[in-house]
Protein backbone atom coordinates (compact mmCIF):
# COMPACT_ATOMS: atom_id res chain seq x y z
CA UNK A 1 0.00 0.00 0.00
CA UNK A 2 2.99 2.44 1.16
CA UNK A 3 5.01 1.45 -1.51
CA UNK A 4 1.57 2.49 -4.00
CA UNK A 5 1.27 5.70 -2.46
CA UNK A 6 4.72 7.07 -2.81
CA UNK A 7 4.35 6.36 -6.46
CA UNK A 8 1.58 9.32 -6.57
CA UNK A 9 -2.14 9.86 -7.58
CA UNK A 10 -3.24 11.29 -11.19
CA UNK A 11 -5.64 13.01 -12.29
CA UNK A 12 -7.61 13.03 -9.74
CA UNK A 13 -10.64 13.98 -9.86
CA UNK A 14 -10.59 16.60 -7.39
CA UNK A 15 -8.36 18.24 -9.93
CA UNK A 16 -4.94 17.76 -8.07
CA UNK A 17 -2.01 15.41 -8.88
CA UNK A 18 -0.84 13.89 -5.49
CA UNK A 19 2.85 13.50 -5.11
CA UNK A 20 4.94 12.28 -2.19
CA UNK A 21 9.17 12.83 -2.60
CA UNK A 22 9.38 10.08 0.25
CA UNK A 23 12.05 7.80 -1.83
CA UNK A 24 11.83 4.67 1.10
CA UNK A 25 9.38 3.91 3.82
CA UNK A 26 11.25 0.55 5.59
CA UNK A 27 8.82 -1.13 8.43
CA UNK A 28 9.59 -3.82 9.96
CA UNK A 29 11.12 -6.22 12.43
CA UNK A 30 15.05 -5.53 11.75
CA UNK A 31 14.42 -2.47 9.98
CA UNK A 32 17.44 -0.07 11.57
CA UNK A 33 20.34 -2.64 9.84
CA UNK A 34 19.22 -1.30 6.21
CA UNK A 35 20.36 2.21 7.07
CA UNK A 36 23.90 1.45 5.93
CA UNK A 37 22.04 0.34 2.41
CA UNK A 38 19.90 3.59 2.84
CA UNK A 39 22.95 5.73 3.61
CA UNK A 40 25.37 4.48 0.86
CA UNK A 41 25.48 8.34 -1.37
CA UNK A 42 25.72 10.29 2.00
CA UNK A 43 28.79 10.58 3.31
CA UNK A 44 28.82 13.23 5.91
CA UNK A 45 25.37 12.77 8.02
CA UNK A 46 24.76 14.76 11.43
CA UNK A 47 22.65 12.55 13.62
CA UNK A 48 20.12 14.39 15.89
CA UNK A 49 18.44 12.25 18.99
CA UNK A 50 17.40 13.03 22.39
CA UNK A 51 18.91 10.69 25.37
CA UNK A 52 16.42 8.15 25.75
CA UNK A 53 15.76 7.74 21.89
CA UNK A 54 19.52 7.97 21.70
CA UNK A 55 19.20 4.79 24.04
CA UNK A 56 16.65 2.45 21.58
CA UNK A 57 19.47 2.51 18.65
CA UNK A 58 22.02 5.29 19.00
CA UNK A 59 24.89 2.76 19.45
CA UNK A 60 24.35 0.42 16.60
CA UNK A 61 23.50 3.65 14.41
CA UNK A 62 26.38 4.96 15.36
CA UNK A 63 28.81 2.00 14.71
CA UNK A 64 27.25 1.07 11.56
CA UNK A 65 27.59 4.53 10.26
CA UNK A 66 30.61 5.65 11.64
CA UNK A 67 32.76 6.51 8.97
CA UNK A 68 29.90 8.76 7.42
CA UNK A 69 29.10 10.60 10.76
CA UNK A 70 30.18 13.94 11.22
CA UNK A 71 28.40 15.08 14.74
CA UNK A 72 25.68 14.81 16.62
CA UNK A 73 23.32 16.72 18.54
CA UNK A 74 22.16 14.84 21.41
CA UNK A 75 19.72 16.53 23.55
CA UNK A 76 20.00 16.19 27.45
CA UNK A 77 17.00 18.20 28.49
CA UNK A 78 13.74 15.26 30.20
CA UNK A 79 11.66 17.61 27.90
CA UNK A 80 12.78 18.75 24.55
CA UNK A 81 10.76 21.62 23.00
CA UNK A 82 10.55 22.25 18.96
CA UNK A 83 11.65 25.99 19.69
CA UNK A 84 14.75 28.56 18.65
CA UNK A 85 16.95 27.17 21.03
CA UNK A 86 16.31 24.11 20.31
CA UNK A 87 17.09 24.63 16.40
CA UNK A 88 20.05 26.58 17.29
CA UNK A 89 21.79 23.56 18.93
CA UNK A 90 21.12 22.13 15.28
CA UNK A 91 21.97 24.59 13.36
CA UNK A 92 25.21 25.05 14.99
CA UNK A 93 26.47 21.75 13.73
CA UNK A 94 25.13 21.92 10.35
CA UNK A 95 28.60 22.09 7.74
CA UNK A 96 29.20 22.89 4.37
CA UNK A 97 29.80 19.13 3.94
CA UNK A 98 26.89 18.06 5.85
CA UNK A 99 24.67 16.05 3.38
CA UNK A 100 22.20 14.33 5.67
CA UNK A 101 20.63 14.41 8.63
CA UNK A 102 19.40 11.71 10.45
CA UNK A 103 17.09 11.73 13.35
CA UNK A 104 16.30 9.01 15.59
CA UNK A 105 13.30 9.52 18.03
CA UNK A 106 9.63 10.23 17.53
CA UNK A 107 7.45 14.02 17.31
CA UNK A 108 10.08 16.14 18.85
CA UNK A 109 12.73 15.11 16.72
CA UNK A 110 11.15 14.80 13.64
CA UNK A 111 9.84 18.00 13.55
CA UNK A 112 13.76 19.35 14.34
CA UNK A 113 14.99 17.50 11.36
CA UNK A 114 12.08 18.49 9.49
CA UNK A 115 12.32 22.06 9.63
CA UNK A 116 16.16 22.09 10.18
CA UNK A 117 16.47 20.33 7.11
CA UNK A 118 14.85 22.14 5.05
CA UNK A 119 15.78 25.99 6.14
CA UNK A 120 19.59 24.49 5.37
CA UNK A 121 18.13 22.62 2.25
CA UNK A 122 19.49 19.27 3.41
CA UNK A 123 17.67 15.43 2.99
CA UNK A 124 16.75 13.93 6.31
CA UNK A 125 15.98 10.66 7.71
CA UNK A 126 14.46 9.41 10.29
CA UNK A 127 14.28 6.89 12.71
CA UNK A 128 11.16 5.84 14.42
CA UNK A 129 11.55 5.21 17.77
CA UNK A 130 7.27 5.27 18.70
CA UNK A 131 4.51 4.78 17.03
CA UNK A 132 3.27 8.07 18.53
CA UNK A 133 2.41 10.46 16.11
CA UNK A 134 1.10 10.84 12.40
CA UNK A 135 3.85 13.33 11.23
CA UNK A 136 6.85 11.45 10.06
CA UNK A 137 5.72 11.39 6.40
CA UNK A 138 3.61 14.65 6.39
CA UNK A 139 5.55 18.00 5.25
CA UNK A 140 4.65 20.13 8.31
CA UNK A 141 6.90 20.57 11.02
CA UNK A 142 5.32 21.43 13.96
CA UNK A 143 6.86 24.04 15.86
CA UNK A 144 6.71 26.29 18.92
CA UNK A 145 8.23 29.98 17.78
CA UNK A 146 7.55 33.46 19.39
CA UNK A 147 5.93 31.02 22.08
CA UNK A 148 2.83 30.10 18.55
CA UNK A 149 1.86 26.68 17.89
CA UNK A 150 3.41 26.96 14.66
CA UNK A 151 2.56 24.51 11.87
CA UNK A 152 5.55 25.38 8.81
CA UNK A 153 5.41 23.69 5.66
CA UNK A 154 8.97 22.20 5.31
CA UNK A 155 9.64 18.69 3.64
CA UNK A 156 8.76 15.05 3.99
CA UNK A 157 11.78 12.60 5.12
CA UNK A 158 13.77 11.00 2.35
CA UNK A 159 13.37 7.98 4.10
CA UNK A 160 11.33 6.76 7.30
CA UNK A 161 12.72 3.74 9.37
CA UNK A 162 10.52 1.69 11.64
CA UNK A 163 11.87 -0.56 13.28
CA UNK A 164 9.11 -2.95 14.71
CA UNK A 165 11.37 -4.31 17.39
CA UNK A 166 12.24 -0.95 18.42
CA UNK A 167 8.51 0.62 17.95
CA UNK A 168 6.50 -2.39 20.36
CA UNK A 169 9.35 -1.64 23.21
CA UNK A 170 8.09 2.14 23.29
CA UNK A 171 6.95 2.93 26.26
CA UNK A 172 2.86 2.75 26.52
CA UNK A 173 1.93 5.62 26.51
CA UNK A 174 3.65 6.41 23.26
CA UNK A 175 2.20 3.57 21.70
CA UNK A 176 -1.64 4.57 22.94
CA UNK A 177 -0.65 7.77 21.54
CA UNK A 178 0.01 6.73 17.66
CA UNK A 179 -3.56 5.03 18.33
CA UNK A 180 -5.00 8.08 19.64
CA UNK A 181 -3.84 10.64 17.12
CA UNK A 182 -5.07 7.88 14.36
CA UNK A 183 -8.95 7.70 16.51
CA UNK A 184 -8.58 12.09 16.44
CA UNK A 185 -9.39 11.82 12.43
CA UNK A 186 -12.90 11.60 12.96
CA UNK A 187 -12.49 14.37 14.44
CA UNK A 188 -10.22 15.92 11.61
CA UNK A 189 -11.48 14.82 8.33
CA UNK A 190 -15.37 16.05 9.76
CA UNK A 191 -13.92 19.93 10.39
CA UNK A 192 -12.48 19.37 7.12
CA UNK A 193 -16.14 18.63 5.37
CA UNK A 194 -17.19 21.23 7.28
CA UNK A 195 -14.69 23.92 6.17
CA UNK A 196 -15.50 22.99 2.35
CA UNK A 197 -19.01 23.39 3.49
CA UNK A 198 -18.82 26.24 4.76
CA UNK A 199 -15.69 28.34 3.43
CA UNK A 200 -15.38 26.64 0.58
CA UNK A 201 -12.19 24.85 1.15
CA UNK A 202 -10.06 22.73 -1.13
CA UNK A 203 -11.00 18.94 -0.46
CA UNK A 204 -10.17 15.92 -1.82
CA UNK A 205 -12.66 13.02 -1.69
CA UNK A 206 -9.58 10.72 -2.74
CA UNK A 207 -7.74 11.49 0.18
CA UNK A 208 -10.42 11.75 2.63
CA UNK A 209 -11.27 8.19 2.04
CA UNK A 210 -7.98 7.08 2.06
CA UNK A 211 -7.37 8.47 5.45
CA UNK A 212 -11.06 7.24 6.85
CA UNK A 213 -10.13 3.31 5.63
CA UNK A 214 -7.24 3.96 7.77
CA UNK A 215 -8.61 4.74 10.15
CA UNK A 216 -11.03 2.30 10.34
CA UNK A 217 -8.12 -0.59 9.73
CA UNK A 218 -6.95 0.93 12.80
CA UNK A 219 -9.66 1.45 15.28
CA UNK A 220 -9.88 -2.32 15.12
CA UNK A 221 -6.15 -2.50 16.76
CA UNK A 222 -7.16 -1.77 20.03
CA UNK A 223 -6.59 -5.07 21.52
CA UNK A 224 -3.37 -5.45 20.13
CA UNK A 225 -2.24 -2.38 21.98
CA UNK A 226 -1.93 -3.27 25.15
CA UNK A 227 -0.07 -6.49 24.62
CA UNK A 228 2.46 -4.94 21.82
CA UNK A 229 1.43 -7.43 19.62
CA UNK A 230 4.21 -7.17 16.82
CA UNK A 231 1.78 -7.28 13.78
CA UNK A 232 -0.63 -4.40 15.70
CA UNK A 233 2.47 -2.32 15.99
CA UNK A 234 3.24 -3.01 12.60
CA UNK A 235 -0.06 -2.21 10.74
CA UNK A 236 -0.32 1.11 13.40
CA UNK A 237 2.98 2.41 12.25
CA UNK A 238 2.13 1.90 9.03
CA UNK A 239 -1.11 3.19 9.15
CA UNK A 240 0.70 6.86 11.14
CA UNK A 241 2.75 6.73 7.72
CA UNK A 242 -0.11 6.55 5.22
CA UNK A 243 -1.44 9.67 7.31
CA UNK A 244 1.19 11.64 7.06
CA UNK A 245 1.52 10.85 3.44
CA UNK A 246 -2.49 11.60 2.63
CA UNK A 247 -1.01 15.16 3.91
CA UNK A 248 1.73 15.42 2.09
CA UNK A 249 -0.75 14.93 -1.29
CA UNK A 250 -2.43 17.74 -0.21
CA UNK A 251 0.17 19.83 1.13
CA UNK A 252 -0.79 20.31 4.76
CA UNK A 253 -2.06 18.75 7.57
CA UNK A 254 -6.40 19.15 7.30
CA UNK A 255 -6.71 15.61 6.58
CA UNK A 256 -5.44 14.51 9.80
CA UNK A 257 -5.83 18.08 12.01
CA UNK A 258 -9.00 19.62 13.31
CA UNK A 259 -10.52 20.81 16.41
CA UNK A 260 -9.13 17.93 18.60
CA UNK A 261 -5.13 18.94 17.52
CA UNK A 262 -6.70 22.49 19.01
CA UNK A 263 -7.13 21.17 21.86
CA UNK A 264 -3.83 19.42 21.90
CA UNK A 265 -1.67 22.27 20.99
CA UNK A 266 -3.82 24.97 23.65
CA UNK A 267 -2.76 22.02 26.29
CA UNK A 268 0.89 22.19 25.44
CA UNK A 269 1.12 26.24 24.76
CA UNK A 270 -1.12 26.83 27.86
CA UNK A 271 1.17 23.89 29.68
CA UNK A 272 5.03 25.99 28.48
CA UNK A 273 3.47 29.24 29.02
CA UNK A 274 2.48 28.12 32.79
CA UNK A 275 4.80 25.24 33.64
CA UNK A 276 2.01 22.93 33.84
CA UNK A 277 1.93 19.14 33.31
CA UNK A 278 0.58 18.38 29.92
CA UNK A 279 0.17 14.50 28.24
CA UNK A 280 1.79 13.35 24.90
CA UNK A 281 0.43 15.17 21.94
CA UNK A 282 -1.69 11.83 20.57
CA UNK A 283 -3.24 11.19 24.29
CA UNK A 284 -4.31 14.90 24.23
CA UNK A 285 -6.08 14.35 20.84
CA UNK A 286 -7.69 11.19 21.62
CA UNK A 287 -9.50 12.48 24.58
CA UNK A 288 -10.04 15.48 23.22
CA UNK A 289 -12.01 14.07 20.35
CA UNK A 290 -14.39 12.74 22.66
CA UNK A 291 -15.14 16.29 23.76
CA UNK A 292 -15.29 17.62 20.34
CA UNK A 293 -17.91 15.01 19.56
CA UNK A 294 -19.45 15.83 22.28
CA UNK A 295 -19.77 19.64 21.33
CA UNK A 296 -21.31 17.80 17.48
CA UNK A 297 -23.73 16.15 19.53
CA UNK A 298 -24.69 19.17 21.34
CA UNK A 299 -24.89 21.23 18.14
CA UNK A 300 -27.03 18.42 16.63
CA UNK A 301 -29.48 18.86 19.44
CA UNK A 302 -30.04 22.15 17.65
CA UNK A 303 -32.54 22.10 15.21
CA UNK A 304 -32.46 25.65 14.18
CA UNK A 305 -29.60 27.99 14.83
CA UNK A 306 -31.26 31.40 16.41
CA UNK A 307 -31.90 34.46 14.16
CA UNK A 308 -29.42 36.49 16.69
CA UNK A 309 -26.96 35.65 19.31
CA UNK A 310 -25.47 37.95 22.03
CA UNK A 311 -22.59 40.08 21.52
CA UNK A 312 -19.16 40.03 23.09
CA UNK A 313 -17.14 43.28 23.24
CA UNK A 314 -14.01 42.80 21.44
CA UNK A 315 -12.17 43.98 24.36
CA UNK A 316 -13.19 41.47 26.84
CA UNK A 317 -12.85 38.90 24.34
CA UNK A 318 -8.93 40.27 23.89
CA UNK A 319 -8.63 40.24 27.89
CA UNK A 320 -9.75 36.49 27.68
CA UNK A 321 -6.95 35.53 25.47
CA UNK A 322 -4.32 37.19 26.98
CA UNK A 323 -5.43 35.96 30.62
CA UNK A 324 -5.39 32.43 28.50
CA UNK A 325 -2.15 33.00 26.75
CA UNK A 326 -0.43 35.18 28.36
CA UNK A 327 2.88 36.63 26.28
CA UNK A 328 1.59 34.76 23.46
CA UNK A 329 -1.92 36.27 23.63
CA UNK A 330 -0.86 39.16 20.96
CA UNK A 331 -0.08 36.70 18.65
CA UNK A 332 -3.29 34.92 18.80
CA UNK A 333 -5.29 37.72 18.32
CA UNK A 334 -2.85 39.23 15.35
CA UNK A 335 -3.28 35.56 13.61
CA UNK A 336 -7.18 36.04 14.60
CA UNK A 337 -6.91 39.47 12.69
CA UNK A 338 -5.62 38.30 9.85
CA UNK A 339 -7.49 35.30 8.88
CA UNK A 340 -10.96 37.39 9.92
CA UNK A 341 -13.41 34.54 10.94
CA UNK A 342 -14.22 36.56 13.86
CA UNK A 343 -15.27 39.52 11.06
CA UNK A 344 -17.02 36.83 9.31
CA UNK A 345 -21.36 36.75 9.30
CA UNK A 346 -21.06 32.89 9.96
CA UNK A 347 -24.74 33.12 11.25
CA UNK A 348 -26.23 33.78 8.15
CA UNK A 349 -24.36 30.97 6.61
CA UNK A 350 -25.22 28.82 9.27
CA UNK A 351 -28.88 29.42 8.72
CA UNK A 352 -28.44 29.06 5.58
CA UNK A 353 -26.41 25.11 5.56
CA UNK A 354 -27.79 24.08 8.69
CA UNK A 355 -29.20 21.22 7.48
CA UNK A 356 -26.21 20.16 5.19
CA UNK A 357 -24.26 20.96 8.24
CA UNK A 358 -25.89 18.65 10.56
CA UNK A 359 -25.74 15.62 7.74
CA UNK A 360 -21.91 16.19 8.52
CA UNK A 361 -21.69 16.71 11.77
CA UNK A 362 -24.06 13.30 12.19
CA UNK A 363 -20.91 11.12 10.16
CA UNK A 364 -18.89 11.32 13.06
CA UNK A 365 -19.56 8.04 15.68
CA UNK A 366 -20.98 8.75 18.81
CA UNK A 367 -18.33 10.48 22.20
CA UNK A 368 -19.40 7.05 23.66
CA UNK A 369 -18.37 4.51 20.89
CA UNK A 370 -15.11 6.75 20.74
CA UNK A 371 -14.74 6.36 24.01
CA UNK A 372 -15.15 2.46 23.94
CA UNK A 373 -12.61 2.04 21.37
CA UNK A 374 -9.61 3.81 23.90
CA UNK A 375 -10.85 2.49 26.87
CA UNK A 376 -10.34 -1.05 25.13
CA UNK A 377 -6.59 0.34 24.17
CA UNK A 378 -5.80 0.59 27.81
CA UNK A 379 -6.74 4.28 28.19
CA UNK A 380 -8.59 6.00 30.64
CA UNK A 381 -10.33 9.29 30.09
CA UNK A 382 -10.15 10.54 34.02
CA UNK A 383 -6.33 10.30 33.12
CA UNK A 384 -7.37 13.82 31.16
CA UNK A 385 -10.07 15.05 33.10
CA UNK A 386 -8.29 14.86 36.31
CA UNK A 387 -4.74 16.02 34.65
CA UNK A 388 -6.34 19.32 33.17
CA UNK A 389 -9.54 19.59 35.52
CA UNK A 390 -13.34 21.02 34.33
CA UNK A 391 -12.39 24.67 34.40
CA UNK A 392 -9.39 24.81 32.04
CA UNK A 393 -11.29 21.73 30.14
CA UNK A 394 -13.55 24.91 29.71
CA UNK A 395 -11.44 27.41 28.56
CA UNK A 396 -10.16 24.98 25.91
CA UNK A 397 -13.33 24.35 24.46
CA UNK A 398 -13.81 28.32 23.60
CA UNK A 399 -10.20 29.64 23.32
CA UNK A 400 -8.49 26.57 21.47
CA UNK A 401 -9.31 27.48 18.17
CA UNK A 402 -7.53 31.17 18.72
CA UNK A 403 -3.97 29.54 18.26
CA UNK A 404 -4.66 28.50 14.91
CA UNK A 405 -5.42 29.64 11.58
CA UNK A 406 -7.84 26.77 10.73
CA UNK A 407 -11.73 26.58 10.78
CA UNK A 408 -13.27 23.73 12.88
CA UNK A 409 -16.50 22.77 14.79
CA UNK A 410 -15.24 24.73 16.94
CA UNK A 411 -15.89 28.18 15.49
CA UNK A 412 -19.47 27.04 15.27
CA UNK A 413 -19.78 26.41 18.92
CA UNK A 414 -18.47 29.30 19.50
CA UNK A 415 -20.80 31.49 17.70
CA UNK A 416 -24.06 29.77 18.82
CA UNK A 417 -23.26 29.06 22.55
CA UNK A 418 -21.21 32.05 23.35
CA UNK A 419 -21.80 34.40 20.79
CA UNK A 420 -20.11 37.16 18.38
CA UNK A 421 -17.10 39.07 18.70
CA UNK A 422 -17.74 42.70 17.44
Amino acid sequence: MIDTLLKGIFDCPCGHDHTCEIEAVVVKSGAVKELPRLCEKYQNILLVADTNTYATCGEYVSEALASKLEGSVIFTDKLVIPNEASIEMIDKKITDKTDLILGIGSGVISDLCKYCSFEAKLPYFIVATAPSMDGYASVGAAMITQNMKTTFNAHVPTAIVGDVDILKDAPMDMIQSGYGDIIGKYSALNDWKLAHLINGESYCEYVNNLVYDTLKKTESLAEGIQTRDPETIKTLMEALVIVGIAMSFVGNSRPASGSEHHFSHYFEIVGILRDEPYLFHGLDVAYATIYTQRIREELLAMEEVPASVPTIARADWEAQVRKCYGKAGDGCIALQDKIGFYAKDYLSIYREKWSEIRKVLAEVPSSADILHNLEVAGMDLKEFDDLYGAEKIEECKWLAKDLKDRYSVLWIYYLLKKGAVK
